[in-house]
């Protein structure tokens, strides 16, 4: 029966059956730390402010405005003024730290980040606090089923390590204290396999002992968990969220500028030679010489040069092993690895023949193809810069009969240009002209 159309030509779209791969997300971090709710807040507002226990799970905040909002920052002002003792004074300036570190992430172009709260600023945190679990969704636990997360960051790390101070000026810290919370931090990072710890050193250090505390308490260089650790140095001194000038970690702002050189170049590009936005100074001015001996430790330096202003001025992790030296190359392959990963979930009780290797192949050599054409892989052809092997050579009948498919990628990545040497010589005796 000819359909009840009129005359004319008729156009149906049908699906064609090819795979894509989608890029997964690499400028998303998690911030942890201390944040309390405001006994000033409105009950009548139009939006809501986090309870506790909302807090205490990570909560998706997409501008600086909503985390005011949502996290009580416009009462927590007032209530600051408004205290007289010392104790309470400190308690409410460590909720200060993580929105100053959630402030910088957004002034240098950041779009979305996670929070995950503490809601009672006059404890510490333990590790076992520190790390939460996954069933009631705290702390790092609550991060496992957010597969978006590229960055994790704990500003108040430091605070953590003790009971609020009583005294207007609190003694400083001890390095060795915060070592079993980075620990925790890493071992995240490390078994999620997709996302960098951003890790603060301890406030006030001089550049020596900022060495030490790499070597001692971080990770040795030659381990997985250092492969997923960037450490910065020196905090930063900025305006203040509230106009109270405050020296803070730059975890926020570093997690700011990795977004921004993600957005403007692409996870390929080391996130250096970038200006901080929001910051007044840097309280320590580093030589060459000393930046020298912390970039061979891994220490990522923020330097103030003649004529050019604050920058940041290193771009490794704290491993030493060629292929996770710098953070570039080590973001570049979590990238790669979630994007494959996520977006080949169709293939899983496909039929496990040619026809299925042929479309694995098309769609991760598709995708490799623009990483490179982007300039993510280095090669004069795509086949210097990658390769995938699917197909009977490594899916034989006894994987096959197991229900495995396998999928082979190589890839050649691109790596930052950290020293750039020029030789130059005089030319004696040229004639005149």
């Amino acid at each position: 029966m000819t359909p009840p159309d009129p005359p004319g030509a008729h156009v149906t779209e049908k699906p064609g059956g090819v795979r894509t791969i989608t890029g997964a997300s690499t400028s998303v971090p998690a911030f942890l730390g201390y944040t309390r709710v405001s006994p000033k807040d409105d009950p009548h507002a139009a939006v809501a402010s986090y309870t506790d226990a909302e807090r205490r799970t990570p909560r998706l905040v997409r501008g600086w405005r909503e985390f005011v909002v949502r996290y009580s920052m416009e009462g927590l002002t007032q209530e600051r003024a408004e205290v007289t003792t010392p104790k309470d004074r400190n308690a409410l300036e460590r909720c200060f730290t993580l929105a100053e570190a959630v402030y910088g992430f957004f002034a240098n172009g950041g779009q979305s980040c996670y929070v995950v709260g503490f809601t009672d600023p006059t404890k510490p945190v333990t590790a076992a606090a520190l790390a939460g679990g996954a069933v009631d969704r705290t702390g790092l636990g609550g991060l496992v089923t957010e597969p978006g997360v590229s960055m994790v960051a704990v500003p108040n790390l430091w605070e953590m390590t003790r009971a609020v101070p009583t005294a207007e000026d609190p003694v400083a810290v001890n390095p060795a204290d915060g070592k079993v919370l980075i620990e925790a931090v890493l071992k995240h990072c490390t078994e999620m396999g997709n996302r960098l710890a951003l890790v603060d050193p301890p406030p006030g250090l001089l550049p020596g002992a900022v060495e030490t505390f790499a070597n001692g308490q971080l990770a040795a260089p030659t381990t997985d968990d250092a492969a997923f650790t960037a450490l910065y140095y020196p905090w930063v001194a900025v305006p203040g969220i509230e106009g109270r000038r405050r020296t803070v970690p730059p975890c926020g702002h570093m997690a700011g500028v990795w977004a921004r050189t993600d957005a403007e170049r692409g996870v390929f590009r080391a996130p250096a030679n970038e200006a901080p936005r929001g910051v007044l100074e840097i309280p320590v001015l580093l030589t060459d010489e000393e930046q020298g001996a912390l970039n061979a430790v891994g220490v990522n330096c923020l330097r103030a040069f003649p004529g050019r202003g604050l920058l940041v001025w290193g771009a490794r992790t704290r491993s030493t092993t060629r292929d996770c030296k710098y953070l570039s190359v080590r973001r570049l392959v979590c990238f790669l690895r979630d994007s494959i990963e996520q977006s080949s979930r169709w293939a899983v009780f496909e039929p496990n023949d040619e026809r299925l290797w042929g479309a694995l192949r098309h769609a991760v050599s598709t995708f490799l193809m623009d990483q490179w054409r982007q300039g993510a892989l280095v090669g004069r052809t795509p086949e210097e810069a990658f390769h995938v092997v699917c197909d009977e050579s490594n899916n034989p009948r006894e994987k096959r009969d197991a229900g495995e498919v396998h999928c082979d990628i190589g890839v050649a990545p691109v790596r930052p240009a950290e020293f750039v040497h020029f030789g130059i010589a005089q030319i004696a005796g040229q004639p005149g002209k």
